[in-house]
């Protein structure tokens, strides 16, 4: 799994740019803060969390977290 705290930072911003937050995310999911915080990070997986950050951005999740997701050549880009 990889980490990756600057991006998590960009999604944070990018978010108050659309008049989200993690914390509004957390809300709608009936979760935790904290828990959409970790999957942002990188330290834990959601797809769930993930396609409603993505949502928020008017994006996919795939485009948002590439190397989560597998590649055209039908292997993770974290395995390569």
């Amino acid at each position: 799994m990889k980490v990756n705290l600057e991006h998590h930072e960009l999604l944070k911003c990018r978010l108050r740019l659309t008049g989200s937050s993690m914390a509004k995310i957390a809300r709608l999911l009936g979760i935790s803060q904290s828990s959409v915080t970790v999957v942002s990070q990188g330290y834990r997986r959601s797809h769930r969390v993930q396609r409603e950050i993505a949502e928020q951005l008017g994006t996919t999740p795939e485009e948002l977290f590439p190397d989560r997701y597998i590649s055209q050549e039908g292997r993770s880009a974290e395995s390569s």
